[in-house]
């Protein structure tokens, strides 16, 4: 059941940010000058819909633990960093706000790294499943970088 659980959460954060996403690419973000290394939009969501299924395996990898404050600590930095995951699409497609994103991104990045860690001490395999996204959250702190420069006025 907590499998279950873990995958509406994951899964619903991603689908209410990829509105916010969906609603501005053909308008907004298709105007942006973007690096050569940025890929086809239809890429993304496929992406990140792996990317959250593997979130929400290793969420409930820790979430079935018995409850323990070095658990407790993990939930809260996963849940944290979905947070600003869920944010990041808000504040980059929705408000347009590139350099806030740029800084949401950041503090996302080193949140996953402390949850990989956190989740390492209880789960190997849970911290594992998150290397792939926050190799991801990586190349899109680049994209994010390399807009903001591209689009400085």
């Amino acid at each position: 059941m907590k499998l279950v659980f873990s995958l509406l959460i994951t899964l619903s954060a991603g689908a209410i940010a990829g509105i916010a996403t969906a609603q501005n690419i053909d308008t907004w973000y298709v105007v942006l000058n973007k690096p050569w290394f940025n890929p086809p939009n239809w890429v993304f969501a496929p992406v990140w819909t792996i990317l959250y299924i593997m979130m929400a395996i290793a969420l409930s990898a820790i979430w079935k633990l018995p409850s323990s404050k070095r658990r407790n600590t993990a939930l809260s930095i996963f849940f944290v960093q979905l947070l600003l995951n869920f944010f990041w699409s808000f504040i980059f497609f929705h408000f347009h706000r590139v350099a806030v994103a740029l800084a949401d991104i950041i503090l996302l990045w080193a949140t996953i790294l402390l949850c990989i860690l956190s989740f390492s001490k209880l789960n190997k395999r849970a911290a594992w499943l998150m290397v792939p996204y926050i190799s991801w959250v990586s190349f899109a702190m680049v994209l994010n970088i390399s807009i903001l420069y591209l689009n400085v006025k």
